[in-house]
């Protein structure tokens, strides 16, 4: 006899699990999605820090000086492709140094320079 009670009350509870996983259709004139990458802005490649980017989309350079010190977040090729992002060509391996500061070398206007990434995605060559 208990176990009548018991299966009514499973048999309620498996029809309401069932109802809950439909799916609404959407409507016949949504928009197609928005593409990512390039033509989509929402689509930030280099990660959700902007900090590096003016509104003019340039990536924001300071001097060697002027980088920031701190805890930083970045990895080392998110480092470097700001690095790349910011017009330098064949960006060698980064180091962190113990301010936080990712260094390394990179090509810009057919030298090498001395390249440095802060916590705040700033970019500083000499």
């Amino acid at each position: 006899m208990r176990t009548l009670p018991f299966l009514a009350a499973l048999a309620f509870l498996t029809a309401g699990a069932a109802q809950a996983q439909t799916t609404a259709t959407p409507p016949n004139n949504a928009a197609p999605p928005r593409g990512t990458g390039q033509d989509n802005d929402a689509v930030n490649p280099m990660g959700n820090v902007s900090s590096s980017v003016n509104a003019s989309g340039t990536v924001r350079m300071v001097s060697m000086a002027d980088l920031a010190k701190g805890a930083n977040s970045f990895t080392e090729g998110q480092a470097r492709a700001r690095i790349a992002g910011a017009g330098f060509k064949d960006v060698t391996p980064l180091t962190k140094d113990e301010n936080g500061i990712w260094r390394g070398h990179g090509g810009r206007e057919g030298r090498t320079v001395d390249v440095g990434f802060d916590y705040k995605g700033q970019v500083a060559f000499q």
